[in-house]
């Protein structure tokens, strides 16, 4: 649905095929780098035919989303507040993949700097690590090639076991489908404001850029209000499980590590990451 709001732009935001009912307790979901709500269709559905309101998410310039992109991850995380606040939410959980994960974060954080906005209950960080550095390498590849760009990530993305039979997912080409969406993302998103290259460049930007993730973590826990989980992926090679360790001590985060997947944890192992979802949400 688009959530239509009279002085800025529209947001669209997947319900999970249900309409948000009073009551009910709200979970939003925040995709990475170059990605779109529909990485979360499987949980969000899940969810939202098991007792919450859900809303996944188009960042600004992503997808349905129209732009300007934000400029940082701090911007992305207000973004996400004020949206809440402007819809009358005032308490829901956040579950963040990779860049959405540090939007969470940091969300989380300002929301414990401001009793009188929304308060974050819960708030999840999948295929995460903080800080999060991306290599020269591959910012330069992205500003320059962004296609070249896309192929490196989605060889790093994925685990040996999205290539072969006994996959979780058989039938489906992983590789495939990630190189795809984001090819439709960057082409989508062409000419979007506030990129000084293009989206891919962007959102690896905003990620290596983002410093204050452990003091947000300290600001989070110090809080006491929000209950913090981090989901990793034992073969995830762009977020290394270790590079998670000291955020998940700050925030006295309950860590599920699961087995199969590599970063693109949605969609190597759906079930996997549903299990822990449940689990981190008390579902």
């Amino acid at each position: 649905m688009n959530i239509r709001r009279p002085t800025l732009p529209d947001v669209y935001a997947y319900t999970g095929g249900r309409v948000p009912l009073l009551g009910l307790p709200w979970l939003v979901f925040v995709h990475g780098a170059l990605n779109d709500h529909c990485v979360w269709t499987f949980p969000a559905r899940w969810f939202a035919h098991h007792g919450w309101n859900v809303v996944a998410l188009d960042l600004p310039g992503h997808g349905r989303s129209p732009g300007p992109v934000l400029p940082d991850v701090e911007a992305c995380a207000a973004w996400l507040l004020k949206l809440l606040a402007d819809q009358g939410i005032v308490s829901a959980s956040i579950v963040g993949h990779s860049m959405g994960s540090l939007i969470g974060l940091e969300a989380a954080a300002q929301a414990a700097g401001n009793r009188t906005g929304p308060q974050i209950d819960h708030l999840v960080m999948v295929g995460t690590a903080v800080p999060m550095p991306v290599s020269d390498a591959l910012l330069a590849t992205a500003a320059r090639d962004p296609l070249q760009a896309i192929d490196m990530v989605v060889a790093f993305g994925h685990a040996r076991l999205a290539g072969e039979p006994g996959n979780p997912g058989p039938g489906t080409w992983h590789q495939g489908a990630s190189r795809q969406l984001n090819r439709r993302i960057l082409e989508r998103s062409a000419g979007v404001e506030g990129c000084e290259h293009n989206l891919f460049h962007h959102d690896f930007s905003l990620c290596n850029r983002y410093n204050r993730g452990l003091e947000a973590a300290d600001a989070v826990a110090a809080s006491g209000r929000t209950r913090s989980h981090l989901v990793l992926a034992r073969r995830d090679r762009m977020t290394l499980p270790k590079a998670a360790t000291e955020v998940g001590r700050r925030l006295g985060a309950e860590t599920q590590l699961l087995d199969l997947p590599g970063h693109d944890l949605m969609q190597e192992d759906p079930e996997g990451l549903l299990r822990a979802l449940r689990a981190a949400l008390g579902r």
